[in-house]
């Protein structure tokens, strides 16, 4: 049995690439400072925002409950420009997306929409909802990998950012995916990570 101690030290290695890279982007946002614009007119084109990033795989003591999967996962989304509708005053915009785990652990790939507050300020706020597909296990004995019990799974995406200028902005990502206990087993898995937009 791993001692307590030791568990502690396990945790605090596993997320201080995730902590490192909060700090470097905090620098980077206080250096950046204004600029930002919400209200400027929506790009003539189909993709109304490109997305990449880092996320951690698999994290514990979120919805999920307990982590057994590796990370980091490699991230990128597209957001197209298309309104699909609009709820509580934010705007649902269709997506596409795929998370690749580093460690052969498992990787999906989704498709959904993005419902996205946008105030007249640097700060924003989304969620939506998702379909992803993924190529982890169904249902294993094993203590390294989930059992998610569908290959089919809903995806809930939940994001604060802040727009450095009208065409930069960081965000915390978080996601969910799980079959929401239509089958089981139904263990579910969590990510967290930073997520750098281009938005044209």
């Amino acid at each position: 049995m791993i001692s307590s101690t030791a568990a502690d030290r396990f945790r605090t290695i596993r997320y201080r690439p995730l902590r490192s890279g909060l700090w470097t982007w905090a620098l980077f946002l206080m250096m950046a400072g204004g600029g930002y614009a919400f209200d400027k007119t929506s790009p003539a084109g189909p993709v109304r925002e490109l997305r990449v990033g880092l996320a951690a795989h698999d994290v514990g003591g979120l919805w999920s409950g307990e982590s057994k999967e590796k990370g980091p996962d490699l991230c990128a989304e597209v957001i197209f420009n298309r309104s699909l509708f609009h709820l509580l005053s934010a705007t649902a915009y269709p997506s596409v997306g795929a998370s690749i785990n580093t460690r052969s652990d498992t990787s999906k790939v989704y498709g959904g929409f993005l419902l996205q507050w946008e105030p007249a300020s640097p700060f924003f706020f989304s969620t939506g909802f998702s379909l992803a597909l993924h190529d982890g296990e169904l249902d294993t004995d094993s203590v390294n990998q989930k059992s998610l019990g569908s290959r089919v799974l809903f995806r809930i995406p939940i994001e604060i950012g802040y727009a450095v200028n009208p065409r930069h902005r960081i965000i915390l990502a978080f996601d969910h995916v799980s079959n929401a206990y239509l089958t089981s087993p139904n263990e579910g898995m969590d990510t967290l990570g930073l997520v750098y937009g281009y938005r044209f």
